[in-house]
C-alpha cells in the first residue's frame, strides 16, 4: 500500500553512534530529537539501544507515550496551562518564562518531586529565551529560591527562526551570560545547551567553544545534514527516511494550461513555461501529506506542482508503467509531515 515512508533504522543507529561519539570525544552530550518522526517506538528503541543521554521531544503527549530509561527532555518551551503533565513526564524542559517556572513549582510541589530546567537566552534569533541584553540577574535570583525547581543549566537556539548561524562570537554571549550568573550566585551550572544540528559544524571542525557541554540534534541524525549550510556530514546516511508512491496516471499532455488563468487551490497564482507535449504522471500523494518542496524526485523526473491529493511530475527519463512506485529523499520538513500524517504507511528495514 501507498505511500509509504520506508525507514531504515540500521541507518538511524548508524548516524545516531557515529555523530555521538564525535561529540564524546569532545566532553559533549546530545539530546536526540524525536519530534520529527512523532516519538515512533521502533525509533526511540534505536535510540534506547545506543549511549545517547537524552531524548527530547516538543509534544507532552510523545514524552508520555514513549517507552524509554533515557532523560526525557520538552523541547518546546512549555506553556503555563500544561505544568502539572510537564513534571510528570519531563524530567528536563527548557524555558524562558518566570511565571511559567513558578507554576512548573506548584506542580513539582504537588506531585512531591523537584523538577529541572534549562533556562533559555535569546542571542540574537530572536525565537524563544531571555533577550541577553535584558536584566536577567533578578529572574534568576527568583528562580534559585523555588524549593521544587533545579536550575540544571542555560541553553539557546540559532538559526531555526533568524537563520543566525553559530559562531565563536555569537556563542560567547552565552558564555558570559554563564559567567555572570554562577559568579553572582557561587554556582555551577551542569549543562550549557549550545544549539542544535546547525552547531554541527563547529563540532565537526572542533571549533565549538569549551564551556558548551550539550547540543540537541535531530536533523543531522536523521538526513545526516547539518543545517548552518545544508551541507552533508561526512559518513552519515541521507536516505534512512524515504517516501515511497505510486504513479496513478501516466499520459502525454501539453505543458501549457488552456483558458485564463486564475488561482491555484490554495489562491496561489502560478505561471507556466511552454515546453510542448510532455510525459506526465500523477501521483497519490498531495499538500495535505507533505509539501512537494520537501522531496528530492530520482534522476530523470521533474516535480511540476501539487494539489491536495495529486502530486504532478514530469517524466524526462525512464520507464515507467501505471502502479509502479517512485522514490523520493526528503527534507527535514517532509519527513516531519510525512510522519505526522496518519494516512501516510510506514514499513521498516533493519
Amino acid at each position: 500500500m501507498y505511500p509509504n515512508i520506508r525507514i531504515n533504522l540500521a541507518k538511524y543507529r548508524h548516524n545516531i553512534i557515529k555523530l555521538h561519539q564525535i561529540a564524546k570525544e569532545q566532553g559533549i552530550s546530545i539530546m536526540a530529537v524525536s519530534k520529527v518522526f512523532c516519538a515512533d517506538q521502533k525509533l526511540i528503541d534505536v535510540i534506547n539501544s545506543t549511549d545517547i543521554e537524552y531524548i527530547a521531544d516538543s509534544k507532552i503527549e510523545n514524552l508520555k507515550n514513549m517507552m524509554t530509561t533515557k532523560t526525557k527532555v520538552l523541547l518546546r518551551i512549555p506553556q503555563k496551562s500544561e505544568a502539572d503533565e510537564v513534571v510528570m513526564h519531563a524530567h528536563l524542559s527548557l524555558n524562558s518564562e518566570l511565571e511559567v517556572i513558578e507554576a512548573l513549582n506548584e506542580a513539582a510541589m504537588k506531585q512531591n518531586l523537584k523538577h529541572k530546567i534549562l533556562l533559555m537566552f535569546d542571542i540574537g534569533d530572536l525565537r524563544e529565551g531571555i533577550y541577553y541584553k535584558s536584566d536577567y540577574l533578578p529572574i534568576v535570583k527568583k528562580i534559585l529560591e523555588l524549593k521544587h525547581i533545579e536550575l540544571y543549566g542555560i541553553g539557546t537556539n540559532l538559526t531555526c527562526f533568524g537563520g543566525v548561524i553559530p559562531t565563536e562570537e555569537t556563542l560567547e554571549k552565552l558564555e558570559i551570560i554563564k559567567q555572570k550568573i554562577e559568579q553572582k550566585f557561587s554556582i555551577h551550572l551542569t549543562m550549557i545547551s549550545g544549539g542544535n544540528t546547525s552547531a554541527i559544524q563547529m563540532l565537526m571542525d572542533r571549533k565549538l567553544p569549551s564551556f558548551i557541554n550539550n547540543l540537541r540534534i535531530g536533523e543531522a541524525l536523521v538526513l545526516g545534514r547539518e543545517t548552518a549550510y545544508g551541507m552533508p556530514i561526512e559518513n552519515l546516511y541521507d536516505d534512512g527516511f524515504v517516501l515511497e508512491t505510486e504513479i496513478i496516471e501516466l499520459k502525454d499532455k501539453p505543458s501549457m494550461p488552456e483558458g485564463i488563468l486564475g488561482f491555484d487551490a490554495f489562491g496561489n497564482r502560478v505561471s507556466f513555461t511552454n515546453q510542448g507535449q510532455m510525459k506526465r504522471a500523477i501521483l497519490g500523494i498531495g499538500r495535505q501529506d507533505v509539501a512537494c518542496e520537501d522531496l528530492f524526485p530520482p534522476k530523470g523526473i521533474n516535480i511540476l506542482g501539487c494539489s491536495s491529493d495529486h502530486l504532478v511530475l514530469q517524466i524526462i527519463e525512464g520507464q515507467y508503467k501505471i502502479g509502479d512506485t517512485i522514490t523520493f529523499k526528503l527534507t527535514y520538513g517532509g519527513i516531519l509531515r510525512l510522519m505526522t500524517s496518519r494516512y501516510i504507511r510506514r514499513t521498516y528495514e533493519s
